[in-house]
């Protein structure tokens, strides 16, 4: 068992800015899920139909991936090192968002929307992996109990 140690300052910082960013995610897929009409004026009724024709196991992924994300967050400000888990379980619902998306319809989601989901989605793998190593790294240290 690793001994649980004083916070450190950096993860107070890393947790409350990776809940910011999370929660602009969970707005997202809650506007996008409750197909509220003035979040979705930003779209075209093509793309509003991509949005609400995802199939079920590609909305599970979606759901698991932005949800996961939060409880990780919210895990790394409560200091628990079940984050590590819960990013991880983000990872796996991003993954499955990925194929549904670029792996099976790539063409429609360029012709939908350019290049922008392709460089978006970049970061956000970015973020979300480095949030886990992270997580995993101050659990190995004491950090998170």
């Amino acid at each position: 068992m690793t001994e649980v140690r004083k916070t450190p300052v950096h993860l107070w910082i890393v947790g409350v800015v990776s809940l910011l960013w999370n929660a602009v995610g969970a707005f997202d897929y809650t506007m996008t899920k409750m197909q509220n009409p003035e979040y979705l004026a930003a779209f075209t009724p093509e793309q509003q139909a991509w949005f609400a024709g995802f199939p079920l196991w590609a909305n599970i992924g979606w759901a698991l991936g932005v949800w996961g994300s939060v409880l990780g967050s919210l895990l790394l400000l409560a200091r628990s090192r079940h984050a590590v888990s819960a990013f991880a379980v983000s990872l796996v619902g991003l993954a499955i968002s990925c194929i549904y998306q670029f792996g099976l319809h790539y063409g429609d989601l360029m012709r939908l929307f350019g290049t922008f989901p392709m460089i978006f989605t970049a970061i956000i793998w970015v973020i979300l992996i480095a949030l886990f190593v992270y997580a995993r790294k101050q659990a190995a240290v004491g950090a998170l109990r």
